[in-house]
């Protein structure tokens, strides 16, 4: 009878979970951080460092191999080298304006904190080499024949790291470091070798990277003198935490590496169970392994492209646009389908509707407060003035004087949301961001600002009539995109909400969500918003991942749809008058935007949408200035302004 009390052990836990607690533990002793949230997902690996600090690792296989159970160590051990040796505000405050340079300071960071680990601790160098050779595999980096091809910032970023280590790049990588070590060593190999030096001191490795750049003509010397000034004076504390942090000594590092080695004993007895469990099968995390593996396929992590412009933008195509459609919401299915699907997606959502409409509410209310009620008086027509009654009374003569409110500037806007309808975005994800689009809409609406709701997916998976036409045409290589384009107008800017509303249900319908080209939907929405009357235009695009389409990256280059992504962006940043906005769902979308936020979960959503709207109508609705076109990305020349309310 007693032992009935006693809780029985589980027999029902499976059997990666000792390896995720241990990965877990170490990660947080690696960090320095007890209260660091770990979680797994069959998702892109995510680290947020906004408020509370979270960390998302890829769910491991119930049989993990040692090279698999590697690179997963591999991404938590590159978190945590982030979170210990790097100091976000000094970084910020050291980044290079122009793009191309932006996005190799960034590269080159990373690779300085993972070089102080695996420089320390051998197993934690084995688990990022792996790691990262599984990054670069999964981009197809080895296929690379160009040097155009080849992303600067992570070819440099291997040339760095193996400077600061010794360490061979890894198989994958060894491609594009072949392609531009040439150019690089010929001009800044004098530079590389000074950067060992300062590797514990982030100030001082940036300022090291600042002459790299200079070197490499990616920014000029004007850039280098600026950054120190401003450093020395707002941050002297930073950075001696930062080095203090840097120099802790050997007893924290000593107890950092007992607990990878614990780690690793308990990974490797865990190993030797598996192979004699029983392989049960796991339902549809292998469907939803796969899909992320198809995702990640062109993904690498890195931040905004370093090639150059005229190189990244002109080479895009598609093969045909014939079978291409832009297609209004109710076209795509009749009325009482979609009455249908509305109704499916309020009662999916019921309570969330109150708390994002309490939300749109306060936006409303903030936007309301912003109508500083100015006049114009004595005019011929408008609403009677009372005020000036009296002068009737006294001269009947006088005629009767009229008043008008005069419009506030963020009346003048129109704000545009692009949604992602890929399928990944599939549950919860497309239910919220339906909800939330709808929501505010009708809030903005309210208070005078038009809204367009848009969509971008495919026709098809894997490519559709246009794969069939290209292999009629007998594969031509290099054909440029394979898919058909499905780009969805559920609002359009001048339509009434209360018209548009059940037109989002459509994204509740099945078989509608597909795969995503990023670039040409953001182009479609751009070009549309251009064509708009009012002065300021808002662009906000939501997404929960980077582009793909497997049709089109089984026969170009690995990084082909994102390397076409980063040139829209930034040609909207740097020369649009368009305000460009990003919010990624569990992705981190600030290494494509300028002007990002990322989001853990969908519930997030509604809240991040309302603030950073509120926070862009309260800036100052002067038109975007725009930088000088650069003739290329290495001149350091014409880089863009930062635009207004950056959103980190």
């Amino acid at each position: 009878m007693t032992s009935s009390n006693q809780k029985p052990p589980s027999k029902s836990e499976a059997p990666q979970e000792p390896f995720k607690r241990a990965v877990a533990g170490c990660m947080r002793a690696l960090s320095r951080m007890p209260q660091l949230e770990v979680s797994y997902a069959s998702e892109r690996p995510s680290l947020i460092q906004t408020g509370r600090h979270k960390a998302r690792l890829p769910e491991p296989a119930r049989k993990l191999d040692p090279r698999e159970a590697a690179i997963l160590r591999g991404h938590a051990d590159s978190m945590a080298l982030r979170l210990t040796c790097h100091n976000a505000d000094v970084h910020r405050r050291l980044m290079p304006q122009a793009p191309a340079a932006r996005a190799v300071f960034d590269a080159v960071e990373q690779a300085r904190v993972e070089a102080i680990g695996s420089r320390r601790m051998q197993g934690v160098a084995a688990n990022l080499d792996a790691m990262l050779d599984d990054r670069f595999q999964r981009a197809r980096y080895a296929d690379i024949a160009v040097r155009a091809d080849a992303p600067l910032e992570d070819a440099l970023a291997m040339i760095v790291r193996e400077r600061l280590t010794g360490l061979k790049p890894p198989k994958n990588a060894q491609r594009i470091v072949d392609l531009w070590r040439p150019w690089i060593e010929e001009r800044a190999g004098a530079d590389l070798d000074k950067l060992g030096a300062t590797i514990e001191d982030q100030r001082g490795f940036a300022l090291s990277v600042h002459r790299l750049l200079t070197a490499l003509e990616m920014i000029d010397e004007g850039s280098l003198e600026s950054a120190p000034e401003e450093e020395e004076s707002s941050t002297d504390e930073p950075d001696e935490g930062d080095a203090g942090q840097a120099e802790d000594g050997a007893e924290e590092q000593a107890g950092d590496a007992r607990q990878m080695e614990k780690s690793d004993a308990s990974m490797e007895a865990m190993e030797e169970s598996e192979m004699d469990a029983e392989d049960a099968p796991t339902g549809e995390f292998e469907d939803e392994a796969e899909f992320s593996d198809s995702e990640q396929a062109g993904d690498p992590r890195r931040p905004p492209s370093a090639g150059r412009p005229e190189q990244r933008g002109h080479d895009y195509k598609a093969f045909t646009k014939k079978f291409d459609e832009i297609v209004a919401a109710e076209d795509l299915c009749d009325s009482e389908e979609l009455e249908r699907l509305r109704s499916y997606l309020d009662k999916q959502l019921h309570n969330l509707s109150s708390i994002v409409a309490r939300l749109a509410n306060r936006l409303q209310r903030r936007l309301m407060a912003q109508q500083s009620r100015s006049w114009e008086f004595d005019l011929e027509e408008g609403m009677l003035d009372p005020s000036r009654l009296p002068r009737i009374i006294i001269d009947p003569q006088q005629p009767l004087s009229f008043k008008r409110e005069k419009d506030t500037d963020f009346r003048d806007t129109v704000v545009t949301l692009l949604i992602d309808n890929s399928g990944s975005m599939r549950g919860r994800p497309i239910t919220v961001a339906a909800t939330c689009a709808d929501i505010l809409a009708r809030t903005l609406e309210r208070c005078g600002v038009k809204v367009e709701i848009l969509g971008f997916t495919t026709r098809a998976w894997k490519g559709g009539q246009s794969r069939e036409a290209w292999l009629q045409a007998n594969k031509p290589p290099s054909p440029g995109r394979l898919n058909d384009l499905r780009h969805i107008i559920y609002k359009s800017a001048d339509a009434p909400w209360r018209r548009a509303r059940k037109h989002l249900g459509l994204m509740m319908r099945e078989g509608l969500l597909k795969e995503n080209i990023d670039g040409e939907a953001l182009d479609w929405a751009h070009r549309r918003l251009l064509a708009r009357p009012e002065q300021r235009r808002i662009l906000m695009m939501i997404s929960d991942g980077a582009p793909v389409d497997d049709s089109t990256l089984s026969v170009n280059p690995g990084n082909y749809l994102e390397k076409h992504l980063r040139f829209m962006i930034e040609e909207i940043e740097m020369r649009s008058p368009v305000e460009l906005i990003a919010i990624g769902i569990g992705h981190d979308v600030t290494r494509y935007y300028r002007r990002a936020v990322t989001i853990v979960d969908a519930e997030e959503l509604g809240g991040a949408m309302t603030e950073k709207l509120a926070e862009l109508f309260s800036e100052t609705s002067e038109p975007k200035r725009l930088a000088p076109v650069p003739r290329a990305a290495g001149s350091g020349r014409g880089g863009a302004m930062p635009p207004r309310g950056l959103l980190h």
